[in-house]
């Protein structure tokens, strides 16, 4: 039998094994085609409640099993993707619209998540503290619980994974709420992997639902912590809910990045590394190049090439062909896209190449002379759309490319590294890559977002203690003291 067999999963959710969903079933589809891949089990808030008390109850076992066992259970994940990974690939090619070798970067990713909480379960964990009184004081981290996920579609066994795997390692329980449209790669997956991994029942269940579960799964007493990708729409309205409910969210939200480009690059490869950043996975990436800020002696001739990169690539089914990009997720994040590349150039700015479409399939789009009003500039657009404004002097850059709310990824393309890093102590950001686009993502060091892009951090080991984990204080004293009463 297959990892993914369907037989196993078809029309059912993850909770105390495989089961009808309280709310009937989703479609599986395939973006591409539009074609049914199956069916999955549709939670209800019910189910929500079965799972978070069946996750309580599992919890303090997971959490007092010996570290090497939580290590040994992630080792067998990451072995498991790297086995089934010709299997895992179809499903992402099919389900998510991700082209071959995105699909391949994203089970990688996996294996690495996997590794690298296998790890971090072994770690120190606390610390000794000084102390005035004649007593030893120490702190030391326990874990959480129950922690909820709450993850989306463009990447989704990594948006997923990486909540999932660290705050298991650490010994909490976890239920998982993928996006339904791809409940099979970002829930599925995960559940078959872990469990034939010989995760012990209960301590991961997967409720693909909408924002009725989500909801639940924010308002459970049981869940201590949220760890929630998303919109930033959405992100507030969990924290909002979090808030109420004095539980600590992590919230990985929108972007609006800029990649600023001076004017002493090599063009072609700057122009290179732009397209890469603004089309990759159709552009559905939160850390996509929303903004190209390019030097204006240099701009022209910038997004000529850009738009050459552009009209090279090829579109289209990525399970039938060679292809760059795939299919936008589906026709409303088509249509938004779609809505904001027409009102921008309807406000003065200029379509260099694509703004057309076919079903879902997006052609890769360059726009110039972006009016620093319009959405193309002002939204996250989550679409293949490259907007580039220029700028002429390196006051200008700075006051456009922190002309957002967001602030989640940043790239700087020059050859004076000094000046790259000076710019960037000027414009807000989680992360700021010199010399690169703002596509970068590693397994081992901490990400996220400031003001509009989030709050909070995951990956790497000290970022995912603080994540996942309660810090307790400890005093001990070798004997009783005395007191005046």
């Amino acid at each position: 039998m297959s990892l993914l067999d369907p037989a196993v999963w078809s029309g059912r959710l993850f909770v105390d094994g495989w089961e009808s969903g309280g709310a009937g079933e989703y479609p599986v589809v395939e973006p591409a085609t539009g074609a049914s891949l199956g069916t999955i089990g549709a939670a209800s808030v019910d189910d929500v409640r079965r799972a978070a008390e069946r996750a309580s109850d599992a919890q303090p076992a997971w959490a007092a099993s010996p570290f090497g066992e939580r290590a040994r259970v992630l080792r067998r994940a990451a072995a498991l993707f790297g086995e089934a990974s010709e299997e895992i690939s179809g499903w992402l090619v099919r389900e998510a619209g991700s082209v071959p070798p995105k699909a391949a970067f994203e089970i990688a990713s996996a294996e690495s998540i996997c590794h690298e909480a296998a790890a971090l379960a072994s770690l120190p964990y606390g610390e000794v503290l000084r102390s005035a009184q004649p007593r030893l004081s120490l702190a030391r981290r326990l874990p959480v619980g129950v922690v909820g996920v709450i993850a989306p579609f463009n990447v989704p066994i990594v948006l997923s994974l990486r909540a999932v795997a660290p705050a298991l390692a650490l010994g909490n329980a976890v239920v998982l709420k993928p996006d339904p449209r791809t409940a099979v790669c970002g829930g599925v997956v995960l559940a078959r992997v872990l469990e034939e991994a010989g995760l012990p029942a209960g301590l991961l269940s997967v409720v693909p639902g909408g924002a009725d579960v989500g909801e639940a799964l924010v308002a459970d007493r049981r869940t201590r912590v949220i760890a929630f990708t998303g919109s930033t729409r959405a992100g507030r309205a969990v924290a909002a809910a979090c808030a109420r409910h004095l539980k600590r969210a992590h919230l990985e939200l929108g972007g609006n990045s800029a990649l600023v480009v001076l004017d002493d690059v090599d063009l072609e490869r700057a122009a290179s590394v732009g397209a890469w950043g603004s089309f990759f996975h159709q552009g559905q990436v939160c850390m996509t190049a929303e903004r190209h800020l390019v030097a204006s002696s240099i701009a022209e001739q910038y997004t000529s090439l850009l738009a050459k990169h552009a009209e090279a690539l090829p579109v289209g089914d990525p399970a039938t062909g060679q292809v760059a990009l795939g299919p936008i997720i589906d026709s409303a994040q088509r249509d938004k896209v779609h809505s904001i590349v027409t009102e921008s150039v309807a406000e003065g700015a200029r379509l260099v190449t694509g703004g057309t479409y076919e079903g879902l399939f997006y052609r890769p789009t360059v726009l110039a002379d972006v009016p620093t009003t319009s959405r193309a500039f002002t939204e996250e657009i989550f679409g293949p759309v490259a907007p580039v404004v220029a700028f002429d002097s390196l006051d200008e850059a700075a006051s456009l490319a922190a002309d957002t709310p967001y602030g989640l990824s940043l790239g700087i393309l020059t050859r004076d590294v000094s000046k790259a890093l000076a710019l960037a102590e000027r414009i807000p950001s989680g992360a700021v890559h010199v010399n690169d686009q703002t596509i970068n993502d590693e397994m081992v060091n901490p990400f996220g977002g400031i003001g509009d892009s989030g709050i909070g951090r995951v990956g790497g080991p000290q970022a995912n203690l603080e994540s996942f984990t309660e810090v307790q204080w400890v005093t001990i004293r070798g004997e009783l003291p005395s007191y005046p009463f």
